[in-house]
């Protein structure tokens, strides 16, 4: 977006270890965002679901989701290494990022138009930065969040677990293995590059040291799999947490990543949240660094994310009590239960698909509510993604033809035909571009303004059916802010400008950021 960014990390480099290993559909269009999603899909595994089984490892459950909502498979496997090496060498895009790797905070402070940032390298030489604002995505033991006073609030959930990370396995099995066993619950779960992880949760009063120890280790794989005497690459006991931050902003600074929000790892949402988190934050600073945002833009950070994250963390929580049942008793009334519902089409593909999962929506914030239902409505969800075809038959994803501002979608049969040409004018003047696109079945056209055909038959079903003959609003981070139907399009004209849009590149980063 041009903004001018010091990015500050007190490690040398990335991480080296294996920590997250799961990126869903979301994260991935938020990597499309950043240009990286086609570096990315090369070094995951796409696409893959979990089997989940009872203590005799017989299969009583399976979620192996096929559709791509967002343009992408809803599970990939990957290596954090691999990832953050291939997000950091997309910085080397962007001359207005300063990278400075090595460096820790010592202090901070803020006033009513600065941040101001202390740090120091390993060596003790000290710098200053002045920046608009500060992100801090500085861990789960975020020292900002504890030199704002800001206290962590939620569930008092916490489980250790046994991380046991493989350099190879011999396990060939493309999905992830979940042992829903009183006994000793255990998750194993896939690779890129014939790795695996195993998780073991850990009883109350067995000794950490103890259960690191390689025979004991090797015992829990034996009971699990063929992977007994796989070399390991790590060996580490966690203790998952689901806790959120009572607040995400003061002042000009703002929590994000494991700084705003724990989760335990069972729904493979930790990163994942962090993600939604700065595709949510970066535009709405962009249009603020460039004075162009209201301080609700910015208050719409928290408003719009925290709700989510914690149905992200209640999701793991739900999750979590199939994987770990209480007794013996209580883990085959689950299994009967699933094993019940399988034999429900429509239950089953509520599992199999994975739609037990709370969709990208907001029910407040940057978002002007149509008064159809929860239900019903799209405005304040994440748009689905398909491909579509331009008149000249070209394919591809929704978001690689739309530009990087707010575009007014015109839904409709004959999208070049139902808006005045003084409306589009007024609204491509508030800042947002026009594209149209038609139902799946019509052919493109070429008009006054761009007009794709859905391709992808996302657009087919009966809520954005209901759409049809409306204009949406559609933000930078995608997300529907408005709807209207066409004939009432010129009134999106101020709601394009509350989005706080950019009308010219920023001409001045150095103004913005400086580090002396």
């Amino acid at each position: 977006m041009g903004i001018s960014v010091a990015l500050i990390e007190r490690n040398l480099t990335t991480v080296q270890e294996p920590r997250a290993v799961s990126i869903d559909d979301e994260s991935m269009r938020a990597l499309q965002a950043a240009g990286l999603a086609e570096a990315v899909e090369q070094i995951v595994a796409r696409g893959y679901g979990s089997r989940y089984l009872s203590p005799a490892h017989d299969l009583f459950l399976t979620v192996e989701p096929t559709s791509r909502d967002y343009g992408f498979d809803k599970r990939n496997a990957f290596q954090q290494p691999e990832l953050e090496a291939v997000m950091r060498g997309g910085l080397a895009r962007h001359g207005t990022v300063i990278q400075l790797f090595g460096w820790e905070m010592q202090s901070f402070a803020q006033t009513d138009r600065a941040v101001s940032l202390e740090m120091a390298d390993t060596s003790g030489a000290q710098r200053t930065v002045t920046a608009r604002y500060m992100v801090a995505s500085d861990g789960g033991r975020s020292p900002t969040r504890g030199k704002l006073g800001i206290p962590l609030t939620g569930s008092t959930f916490a489980e250790r677990w046994l991380i046991v990370d493989l350099v190879r396995t011999e396990n060939r099995f493309r999905h992830t293995e979940v042992y829903c066993d009183p006994a000793r619950p255990c998750i194993s779960l896939p690779g890129p590059d014939n790795i695996r992880r195993y998780e073991f949760m850990l009883h109350p009063g067995e000794d950490e040291k103890a259960a690191t120890d390689e025979a004991f280790v090797r015992d829990m794989l034996a009971r699990v799999g063929p992977d007994r005497d796989c070399q390991f690459r790590r060996v580490r006991v966690y203790t998952f947490h689901a806790r959120l931050a009572e607040r995400w902003r003061d002042g000009r600074i703002f929590l994000a990543g494991d700084a705003a929000h724990l989760t335990p790892p069972f729904a493979g949402q930790g990163m994942n949240s962090g993600l939604r988190d700065a595709h949510n934050l970066a535009w709405k600073l962009a249009e603020a660094v460039n004075g162009n945002a209201s301080s609700d833009l910015l208050d719409s950070y928290e408003t719009e994310r925290k709700p989510h994250a914690w149905e992200m963390i209640e999701l793991a929580l739900r999750m979590g009590r199939v994987m770990m049942p209480e007794n013996a008793t209580k883990a085959l009334l689950t299994r009967i239960a699933f094993r019940a519902l399988g034999f429900y089409p429509p239950a089953r593909d509520y599992f199999a698909q994975m739609r037990y999962k709370p969709k990208p929506r907001f029910r407040q914030g940057l978002l002007w509510p149509d008064g159809l239902s929860e239900k019903a409505t799209i405005v304040g969800r994440l748009i689905p993604q398909p491909l579509v075809d331009d008149a000249g038959r070209h394919r591809k994803l929704l978001d690689q033809v739309l530009p990087d501002r707010p575009v007014i979608l015109v839904f409709d049969e004959f999208p070049d035909r139902v808006l005045a040409s003084d409306t589009v004018a007024a609204l491509q003047a508030a800042g947002a571009s026009v594209i149209g696109l038609t139902p799946e079945w019509m052919n493109p056209v070429d008009g006054v303004f761009p007009v794709y055909r859905d391709a992808g038959r996302l657009f087919s079903g009966s809520q954005m059916r209901a759409y049809l003959g409306h204009t949406l609003l559609l933000r930078r981070d995608r997300y529907v802010a408005s709807a209207m139907p066409v004939h009432r399009s010129g009134e999106l004209v101020e709601r394009i400008a509350a989005l706080g849009v950019s009308t010219s590149v920023m001409s001045d980063p150095k103004a913005l950021a400086a580090a002396s």
